[in-house]
């Protein structure tokens, strides 16, 4: 008796699965399986191309290499993600085009989409040999020089290191030597010769804020020093970066600036004196707890927080 209702469940079980399945459109046939074995279920065949279900076709590439003004900025960051594995030399000179487009993250994922296609990009007179030529060339527009060492970047090539800290020692455009510092922080490279270290020293603001941003991201820095100058810089905004690199870098050294930027009768600006405050406690120096002591009583309330904090670690 039980023999025969274990049967008679296990029969009610199939014909139940059979049914849910016939329901979602899935056959038990040879085409579905073959389906199934591409990695695409049947329900969704009946999308289109262009379909986020769908790997991008060489085609899509091509026409948007030939007329990305037709696409909106997220279809071609759709387009070249979902066709990272797509081989389509044809695809690259179109591709290549959009290292200049002004909008920031198209740039960035092409160059991510073209430097996986080492045939077309890295040989002499391809991709690569020209972005260093516009790169290098005087001649050429600001902002295309900027965009040409973010490429170079982005391409993760070390060969590119020396073009892109050249540019940063000497380009006269502000916006080439803030792109160019940018370009070493991702190839992860201080320069040959120091460039991001001295670049701390540059006259421009956006381009030393550049160069703390990548001095804390490389593997190797070695310009501690020239980072403690800057909590005296004129600008707020390069004071508030390089207190916080400090802390980050634990510099001990940069102790007694960063407990003279606590005071809000000697720094002015509070956002200096939250990051000085906060530093302080990364770096743990016990000889730093009666500044941040008197950071309680701090006019701004985050800088207060910020005590709070470090105090803990203190």
């Amino acid at each position: 008796m039980k023999s025969n209702k274990r049967s008679l469940l296990l029969g009610a079980l199939i014909v139940g699965a059979a049914s849910l399945f016939s329901s979602l459109g899935v056959a038990a046939d040879p085409s579905a399986a073959d389906s199934r074995r591409v990695g695409r279920s049947t329900v969704y065949k009946h999308l289109p191309d262009n379909s986020l279900e769908k790997v991008t076709a060489p085609d899509y590439i091509k026409s948007i290499g030939a007329r990305p003004g037709n696409y909106a900025p997220t279809e071609i960051w759709r387009a070249l993600e979902h066709g990272e594995t797509v081989e389509c030399l044809d695809c690259i000179p179109g591709i290549s085009k959009l290292l200049y487009d002004p909008h920031p993250k198209t740039r960035e994922i092409s160059a991510w989409w073209l430097r996986r296609r080492v045939f077309g990009v890295f040989g002499p007179g391809e991709v690569y040999a020209k972005t260093v030529a516009t790169l290098t060339n005087r001649s050429a527009l600001e902002r295309d020089r900027a965009y040409a060492a973010e490429a170079l970047g982005e391409f993760l090539s070390r060969s590119g290191v020396k073009f892109v800290a050249a540019a940063l020692a000497s380009d006269p455009s502000p916006m080439v030597r803030k792109s160019s510092a940018a370009a070493l922080e991702r190839l992860n490279h201080q320069g040959p010769n120091g460039e991001l270290g001295n670049a701390l020293g540059d006259d421009n603001e956006e381009v030393k804020l550049a160069a703390l941003q990548a001095s804390v991201r490389i593997h190797v820095f070695t310009h501690v020093d020239k980072v403690l100058t800057l909590i005296s810089d004129p600008s707020a905004r390069v004071r508030k970066r390089a207190a916080e690199n400090l802390g980050v870098m634990r510099s001990r050294d940069s102790v007694v600036g960063l407990v003279a930027l606590t005071s809000s009768a000697t720094e002015k600006d509070a956002g200096v004196r939250a990051a000085a405050v906060a530093s302080l406690g990364r770096i743990a120096d016990k000889g730093a707890r009666p500044a941040v002591e008197a950071a309680l009583q701090d006019p701004a309330p985050f800088v207060r927080d910020a005590a709070r904090i470090s105090l803990r670690r203190l």
